[in-house]
């Protein structure tokens, strides 16, 4: 049997936390919807979930204290409302749930908060704009796992959804949640129409149905769980690192004069 993680809130228990001052907590937040046709719809969860675990270990065991709140399944899907248990969460309902949260870390002293986005359908910033002025002890801070790294250099072929990457993770964390190779879609992309959609200097939300074939964004066809591995290290390491940084930081000087 494997012993409780301290980091992980999930597992650990109340002897554990009341003699703990933790310095950062940690929310991932995913999504259920579909993966082309070959990953499961808990992808972006699934992701997040690893990520985190082995960010907050590494993290931890420098002596940085974390906690790693459970993924929150659920993500904005209002493109994909026509796509059986693409379950939506609107922006507001994030909001809302933002709100509670945030609210019960700063009322026990929790100093900094990440939210880990695994999902490419929500965009946190503004909100954390909005809650950062209504509560100022806490500091906010997202990272979107896919900006951390783009993989270009272990990748052959970077889409934004189902693709080489997410596949090639899937094989390392869950190969057996993976259909045979025979089975994955090409990924291929439909495009705008329009000039300005093209060249993405205008934008509006995909209509996914429309814009993709098999619902994947990018080939997975060169993905391998060898890559996966790889660019898992890299995401995990990286983001380790930003925990480690934030939790030695004073959240009331994290500025510094220009060289």
């Amino acid at each position: 049997m494997n012993a409780p993680r301290p980091w992980m809130i999930a597992e650990t228990n109340w002897q554990q936390v009341k003699d703990t001052r933790y310095e950062v907590a940690v929310l991932p937040w995913g999504a259920t919807e579909a993966h082309n046709w070959h990953l499961p719809y808990a992808t972006d969860s699934l992701q997040n979930e690893a990520m985190c675990a082995e960010a907050g270990r590494i993290a931890w065991e420098t002596g940085a204290k974390v906690a790693i709140l459970p993924n929150i399944p659920f993500g904005v899907q209002t493109g994909q409302l026509d796509i059986p248990f693409c379950i939506n969460m609107n922006p507001s309902t994030q909001m809302a749930v933002l709100e509670d949260i945030i609210a019960s870390l700063e009322g026990v002293g929790v100093p900094k908060f990440v939210l880990f986005n695994g999902h490419g359908g929500n965009d946190f910033r503004q909100m954390l704009r909005e809650l950062q002025a209504r509560h100022p002890r806490i500091f906010l801070s997202v990272v979107n796992w896919f900006g951390i790294s783009s993989g270009k250099d272990i990748f052959t072929i970077v889409g934004d959804h189902a693709d080489e990457r997410e596949t090639s993770l899937l094989l390392h964390l869950h190969p057996d949640l993976v259909l045979p190779k025979d089975q994955w879609g090409p990924g291929t992309d439909n495009l705008w129409k329009i000039t300005a959609m093209r060249e993405k200097w205008a934008w509006a939300p995909r209509a996914w149905t429309q814009a993709t074939n098999d619902t994947g964004s990018g080939d997975p066809q060169h993905a391998t769980a060898e890559k996966g591995a790889r660019y898992f290290e890299r995401l995990t390491n990286q983001f380790a690192s930003y925990l480690v940084d934030l939790a030695a930081a004073d959240p009331t000087a994290l500025y510094q004069p220009a060289l």
